[in-house]
This record gives structure tokens, C-alpha cells and sequence, in this order.
């Protein structure tokens, strides 16, 4: 009996893409899409304002206060909004998606609330983004963000005058 090579069983790349994709229900386009999104880096975003969002007393009514964000970048990115106090802080959209160069104007509420009587020190908002797949449909996915690519942060510390 003849002993054949190590790795003399597989007949080419191409077929070996082909059992990896049929066990594990991918497709090659799906596979290079997910790996050009984690390759490479979300491009920058621009805010307006840029470092903190200040909300001026009184606060025993709701105040609404408006955020710019721009993807300067030149890939399409999708974003979300984190807030450390979903009591107090809301925000509409909380997330989307941006083509290169393009901006939207976001609303963070902030409901009435004692001043002095609550801890606000450690306020922020987070402002999250990753590149989207190549290809994929201008609508927000959850899963860009749990997958192997890279999301960046922008924090914006929320800053309350007396």
C-alpha cells in the first residue's frame, strides 16, 4: 500500500473553501465581507459639540439638547448611543448608520429630576461605531458590534449648571 503525502487528499484551495463553507454554512462572499470589516480600522467622527453636552438648571422640567454627528470618515460606519443613567438620559435615533461624509442630528433628553439629590457626576454618553460589510443594506444591525471587528468610542461627558 502506498503512503501518500501529508495534505495530498485535498485537491486544491478552492475545494477546501468549498468543505469549509458547506460545514459551516458560509459563503465565501459572506466570509470576506465579515473579514474586510474587522481588517480595517472605523475611519473618525466628527461631534458638535465636540467634548461634553451641558444642560442648564432648572431641571423640574425635561430638557433636550442636540447632537451632530458627522462620519468624516470614508467608509460607511453604523453608530449607537450608550448612556450611563437610562433614567435620566435619552436619546432619539439611538443608532444608524452614516455614508462617508454624512451627518445626523441626534436629540438627548434629560427628564426632570432633583438637582443635589442625585448623584451626576459620572453622567456620559457613549457614542459607539464600526465599519458596516461591504454591500450590506443602509439599515442598522445589532450584530456589527458583537462580531471581531473594531468599535471605537466616543465618550461625552454631560456637564449640569445649577
Amino acid at each position: 500500500m502506498e503512503e501518500k503525502p501529508f495534505g495530498s487528499q485535498i485537491k486544491s484551495s478552492h475545494q477546501s473553501s468549498d468543505l469549509f463553507s458547506s460545514l459551516f454554512n458560509f459563503s465565501s462572499s459572506s466570509l470576506s465581507l465579515s473579514t474586510n470589516m474587522a481588517s480595517v480600522a472605523p475611519g473618525d467622527i466628527v461631534t458638535q459639540p465636540g467634548t461634553k453636552v451641558v444642560f442648564n438648571a432648572p431641571y423640574d422640567d425635561k430638557h433636550t439638547y442636540h447632537i451632530k454627528i458627522i462620519n468624516s470618515g470614508g467608509r460607511r460606519i453604523g453608530w449607537a448611543i450608550k448612556t450611563t443613567n437610562m433614567k435620566r438620559l435619552g436619546v432619539d435615533p439611538p443608532c444608524g448608520v452614516l455614508d462617508p461624509k454624512e451627518a445626523v442630528l441626534m436629540a438627548v433628553s434629560c427628564d426632570s429630576f432633583q438637582f443635589g439629590q442625585e448623584d451626576t457626576n459620572n453622567d456620559r454618553i457613549t457614542i459607539e461605531w464600526t465599519n458596516t460589510p461591504d454591500g450590506a443594506a443602509k439599515q442598522f444591525r445589532r450584530e456589527w458590534f458583537q462580531g471581531d471587528g473594531m468599535v471605537r468610542r466616543k465618550n461625552l461627558p454631560i456637564e449640569y449648571n445649577p
